[in-house]
């Protein structure tokens, strides 16, 4: 079986629901055009990210919405229906007084299904989820949903593997930012991205460099392939609240092949088939056969080093005993 997906970049407005819901209308009947099946659009791209970073708890509630009696998660349904379409695109969701990053994947026939991310530190007032998202979907085969930081870490990507996924969707908003590690992405200039008309070769460059693409390759391509999964990563572009996301939207499959990807600096969709027919004997599907549980039970045991999802993004990790 092959399924036409496409991974969708863009600049999102934020705080501006509306503007950002056009940009998805309008790419979702791009992809339609071009005969997609599954729409990935990147993490928060509905409401905004970066700006919720020290916005107050009545502002942020502002912003989200129920999932899915919301006006949001009922326009992505309606978009679903009319392009016969799985389309995926992130929110803050409000569930009766809780707030979270979510995802949400509308479904074709009117189902729908949603991730709350795992590690969420936007916010203080932005609750973690708590379970793992894979489920049965419309094109015929189990999707998996990590948002960004969730695919750091590699139980969670294996975790969505042992459930059954075969497509992971990886809605993400990164790169370009700083990092304490001295060899992990880095900040980008601003005036480079604004800019990028008159001199478009600057800013990609910093986009196909170790401050995008450069710093995916050494962990993305390996979530695919040690999982055995395809893998559709999907970002945001462009300056956001101080910040420059690198986009980089790419399809990968699940040997870590890059089928389609762009590094391109504005908005952009790539698209490419996604052979299902090769899961079955792929090296990662391989492996996880060849798994000895019984050698991994320290695996789901703390150590005390742990952090919580927001301590572990901004703060300097404990002394090690």
């Amino acid at each position: 079986m092959i399924i036409q997906a496409a991974s969708i970049q863009f600049q999102h407005i934020p705080g501006n629901k509306q503007a950002n819901l056009t940009l998805i209308t309008d790419f979702a009947a791009q992809a339609a055009s071009r005969k997609v099946q599954l729409a990935v659009f990147p993490e928060m791209c509905i409401t905004g990210y970066w700006h919720v970073i020290g916005m107050p708890r009545d502002s942020i509630e502002q912003l989200a919405e129920e999932v899915p009696d919301g006006p949001s998660t009922r326009h992505l349904l309606a978009l679903a229906r009319q392009h016969h379409m799985v389309i995926g695109a992130g929110l803050i969701e409000n569930d009766r007084g809780t707030l979270y990053n979510s995802y949400v994947v509308a479904e074709p026939d009117g189902s729908w299904h949603v991730h709350r991310k795992l590690h969420a530190f936007e916010s203080e007032h932005i609750a973690s989820g708590d379970r793992y998202t894979v489920f049965d979907s419309t094109l015929g085969c189990k999707l998996g949903i990590l948002i960004c930081w969730d695919n750091n870490l590699v139980e969670n990507a294996r975790m969505t593997a042992l459930l059954g996924a075969d497509i992971l969707l990886a809605p993400h908003q990164t790169g370009g930012t700083a990092s304490r590690s001295p060899h992990a992405m880095g900040v980008i200039d601003p005036a480079l991205w604004r800019n990028r008309k008159n001199d478009p070769g600057a800013i990609e460059a910093e986009f196909r460099g170790d401050k995008g693409r450069g710093w995916l390759m050494r962990w993305l391509p390996a979530r695919a392939h040690d999982n055995g999964m395809f893998l559709v990563f999907s970002n945001g572009v462009g300056e956001d609240h101080g910040e420059v996301r690198t986009g980089n939207a790419m399809l990968i499959d699940c040997y870590g092949r890059i089928i389609n990807e762009t590094w391109k600096a504005g908005d952009e969709m790539v698209c490419g088939q996604l052979d299902l027919s090769l899961l079955d004997r792929c090296t990662g599907r391989r492996w996880i056969r060849g798994r000895r549980p019984a050698l991994y039970s320290r695996i789901g045991e703390a150590t005390g080093n742990e952090l919580d999802a927001i301590a572990a993004r901004f703060s300097e990790a404990p002394a090690s005993r």
